[in-house]
């Protein structure tokens, strides 16, 4: 094994996963001092990462980056996949920053848990080459599983990492990394499966309508995490409707709902939290009322008078109980 002429420092992107610890316990096991950063946003958190963490003694940093991760959602340079997910945009932005912070605090290079084709789309070559090139960062960023099937990188080159110590994975299966984790003594770890919700047909048809409606106010971080609970109807332009479908999303629903700036039904029976994020206009705050009593225990062609209350103090909605079907064509 090479002599270093230093005990390096190198900082990883965690997700959490086996390929994450893997490539960390590989590079641990050279002597490098190894330190993980996950971020977080409405779309994916920290969790797995955090008992990746406590699993491996590796210290982990995280992160909440919303703000910035938005401006690059909306525009990525490399469009999205299936759905809303910006994979190689959302890789580049993350070594970026991870880049950040090691050049703050003094970290020697990257490295994250990538394996050459294990995605078809977001792992092959062109796409591993695309993040590094984009990042600002691609002479520092190693991938210690699949590096003998990349080109030398400068940790290797500068003789911080001994290239013979690293691995040779590629495409999807995950027999290797099952074998490797049975000899490193692993034997809790996650499934593979993503937890990014971007990847989700649901969760991107909402977030392409909140985006296509944001107007003079952009998203904010509420807005996107109220797009994972409730059913979620548009109205209008200025309005959207949400609806709890259980107790659980009702009370969820109740805890983000701000009665300074949304408009909240008052329950006039037994049925489902219900209210307009951000006031709407009175056709939305009366078809709020009208799907509160067709969502509720409430006979149909029964009449209520609702009472939602806005920002500007209340409105009393008297109406006949409509079928939910008459709500189908605006539900997201």
């Amino acid at each position: 094994m090479t002599d270093f002429p230093k005990k390096a420092r190198a900082l990883g992107l965690c997700s959490g996963g086996l390929d994450s610890i893997l490539s960390a316990l590989l590079l641990k096991k050279q002597g490098i001092a190894v330190t993980w950063v996950a971020f977080e946003t409405p779309f994916f958190n920290a969790d797995k990462a955090k008992q990746a963490s406590a699993l491996t003694g590796i210290p982990l940093i995280v992160r909440e980056i919303t703000d910035t991760y938005m401006e690059m959602l909306k525009n990525p340079r490399m469009g999205y996949g299936k759905n809303m997910n910006p994979c190689p945009d959302c890789h580049t932005l993350m070594f970026n920053l991870a880049g950040k912070i090691a050049d703050e605090q003094g970290f020697d290079f990257l490295f994250s848990g990538e394996v050459l084709g294990q995605r078809p789309m977001s792992q092959n070559l062109s796409a591993l080459n695309y993040v590094a090139k984009n990042s600002g960062y691609r002479d520092k960023i190693l991938r210690p599983l699949s590096a003998k099937k990349l080109a030398p990188t400068q940790p290797e080159l500068q003789g911080l990492v001994d290239r013979e110590g690293l691995l040779d994975f590629s495409g999807r299966s995950r027999k290797s990394q099952m074998a490797l984790a049975k000899e490193m003594g692993i034997e809790q770890y996650p499934t593979p499966a993503g937890g990014c919700l971007l990847t989700d047909e649901g969760f991107g048809r909402r977030l392409k309508d909140l985006l296509a409606h944001e107007g003079q106010n952009p998203a904010t971080r509420r807005d996107l995490v109220l797009l994972q609970h409730g059913r979620h109807f548009r109205i209008n332009s200025a309005t959207k409707v949400i609806a709890g479908r259980n107790k659980a999303e009702n009370a969820t629903l109740a805890a983000l709902a701000d009665p300074a700036i949304d408009s909240i039904v008052r329950p006039a029976a037994p049925g489902p939290m219900v209210f307009v994020p951000n006031k709407g206009d009175l056709d939305g705050i009366q078809t709020a009322a009208a799907i509160f009593a067709a969502y509720s225990k409430a006979a149909i062609g029964q009449s209520l008078a609702v009472t939602v209350l806005t920002p500007q103090g209340e409105v009393v909605v008297p109406l006949t109980c409509p079928d939910r079907e008459d709500f189908h064509n605006f539900l997201l």
